[in-house]
């Protein structure tokens, strides 16, 4: 009998470049498109940034200033997360943003009737962000400490992957509460930016070669440029002074108030 090498004791071999996917670890893409898909998968946390606070901060009494803190707030301590993972973490190329999972919990805090008793919005906010920030420093600590003691890997081994379907399914279903009716108060802006979305990465990456770069690994960039210049154009020709409030709110593009109201510097505090 031959005698057996380590090479063949390896299931999957290391290869320099699998087929199918263009960048790998031991060959990554040039800076132009770094900066391009970077800047994209930044955009995207955006959204999800400015999507939690628009859906939490008026629950809790909070106007466009309120907001922009919020925001400011996240994308800050985003950048921190992300700092601390790439370098001491995972390593793994992603951002480090807000998370669609605490919003259900953020809510049902929210809506205590303990804070039914003021009176004053801003008063309200301060004492429910008090309360959210409470609860994030207290469950961070409990997911920090359940993961550096390895307490996780003994639970892990009585789960399958099958319990996690439920929840996940859940998480997204729930989401057609607060993101698809948002698409629906504004159907003429948010209509196309689905299908060209869905038009630029499924279909326009196929059947143009030298576009493939473009369509396929920057199709959101594309995306939030071309819907953008379009919905500044329909508010510049006033296609919304005679509709309703609700309307001119979701749809104009000077109606946000979040840039009005935000501070042009600021740097947030620990247990501001």
């Amino acid at each position: 009998m031959s005698p057996v090498k380590a090479e063949d004791l390896v299931p999957f071999p290391v290869k320099e470049q699998f087929g199918g996917i263009d960048y790998c670890i031991s060959s990554p893409p040039p800076w132009l498109t770094t900066v391009f898909v970077g800047f994209q998968h930044y955009l995207v946390m955006l959204g999800t940034t400015v999507l939690i606070a628009t859906i939490v901060v008026p629950l809790m009494g909070g106007g466009h200033e309120e907001k922009a803190i919020v925001i400011q707030t996240i994308l800050f301590l985003a950048g921190i997360n992300t700092l601390l993972q790439v370098h001491f973490g995972t390593r793994l190329p992603a951002v480090m943003g807000g998370s669609y999972t605490y919003i259900y919990p953020a809510v049902a805090i929210i809506l205590s009737p303990r804070y039914a008793l003021f009176i004053d919005p801003l008063e309200r906010f301060v004492y429910t962000m008090r309360s959210l920030q409470g609860a994030l420093i207290i469950a961070g600590v409990f997911q920090a400490v359940i993961g550096f003691f390895g307490i996780w890997r003994v639970f892990i081994r009585f789960l399958t992957p099958l319990p996690a379907v439920p929840f996940v399914t859940l998480s997204g279903l729930g989401l057609f509460y607060f993101t698809f009716p948002g698409v629906a108060k504004c159907i003429e802006v948010g209509l196309p930016a689905l299908v060209l979305l869905v038009l630029f990465a499924e279909y326009a990456a196929h059947f143009f070669v030298k576009g493939s770069f473009v369509f396929g690994r920057c199709a959101v960039l594309v995306t939030v440029v071309i819907v953008w210049i379009y919905a500044e154009i329909l508010t510049a020709t006033g296609a919304y002074n005679e509709r309703g409030p609700i309307t001119r709110f979701s749809c104009r593009t000077d109606r946000s108030g979040i840039i009005q109201g935000a501070p042009p510097v600021r740097f947030p505090y620990p247990f501001q």
